[in-house]
């Protein structure tokens, strides 16, 4: 597996892994999706070694307090191989003194408590079509 910085030719990849993981708004809303990728200052897909893109994290970062991780996925037949504590430590070291945050699902909560994460209360607004 190799991490590497993301490159416009891996939006395609992204919107099949989106698509297949049932982020809708995400596939559906392709332009935005793409211009959040280019305007993200942390972006970076994993490749397996014939090439594929089978995960990604997209996060912004002000460097010194806060990194905010805005999507982390994994692609089902990558998953339980530690790709995810891999890619969310290579961003963390990139900016060490800053704190980790993320939103989580019900369903992933017990992953990054796993990962010492420790909940926090939150509010999210989605803007609608």
């Amino acid at each position: 597996m190799n991490i590497r910085p993301y490159e416009e030719r891996d939006f395609d990849h992204i919107q099949t892994l989106n698509k297949a993981e049932g982020w809708h708004q995400l596939v559906r809303q392709h332009e935005l999706t793409k211009q959040a990728w280019q305007q993200s200052n942390v972006a970076y897909v994993v490749e397996s070694e014939t090439g594929l893109v089978v995960a990604y994290v997209r996060g912004l970062t002000d460097t010194t307090v806060s990194l905010y991780v805005c999507e982390l996925l994994i692609a089902a037949s990558h998953r339980r191989l530690g790709i995810g504590e891999q890619l969310l430590s290579h961003v963390h070291a990139l900016y060490p003194e800053t704190r980790l945050e993320m939103l989580a699902s019900a369903s992933s909560h017990t992953y990054y408590e796993k990962l010492n994460f420790r909940p926090f209360y939150g509010y999210r607004k989605t803007i609608h079509e």
